[in-house]
């Protein structure tokens, strides 16, 4: 166990759950790199804190909690829940994600989540949109466009 990594990822959440987004970019590599089952290949500091900011900006209810969180010299893991409105159809998200760390110069240079896309889905779009369309690509690829296009414009408006 590698306590100063172990308290970095604890740091970021700890930020994540305050909406402080100024201490959670001081926890990233400025090459970070991030991806996720929507944002799939975010490279750099600024476009991955342009997501979590935009993000925190749209949900104003959201809470973050963190758990089992382990790390070592260059790797680490946690376990974080997400409770949130999501903003595009006002509906309750409750998201299960786990998250892998990759580490150099004592930040974060990789962070990837993993959550079940299409339990997310249902609970962001609906059960009807969710059960019948989560599962396909098209509709993946759909969501992952419009939230690449929203990262973009909230990107010009910095």
């Amino acid at each position: 166990m590698n306590d100063e990594n172990a308290a970095l990822i604890k740091t970021f959440y700890d930020a994540f759950g305050r909406r402080d987004a100024d201490t959670m970019e001081r926890c990233y590599h400025p090459e970070v790199t991030f991806g996720d089952p929507v944002f799939q290949d975010l490279e750099g500091r600024d476009k991955v804190m342009g997501m979590w900011r935009m993000l925190l900006g749209r949900s104003a209810d959201i809470t973050v909690t963190a758990r089992d969180i382990t790390a070592q010299e260059h790797e680490g893991t946690a376990h974080w829940t997400a409770h949130y409105t999501f903003s595009g159809t006002g509906r309750a998200v409750v998201n299960e994600v786990d998250a892998l760390f990759r580490f150099e110069d004592g930040l974060i240079v990789r962070h990837h989540d993993e959550f079940d896309f299409r339990r997310w889905s249902k609970m962001a779009m609906g059960k009807p949109v969710g059960f019948f369309f989560g599962w396909t690509p098209m509709f993946r690829a759909s969501v992952r466009g419009r939230a690449t296009q929203s990262l973009q414009e909230f990107m010009k408006t910095r």
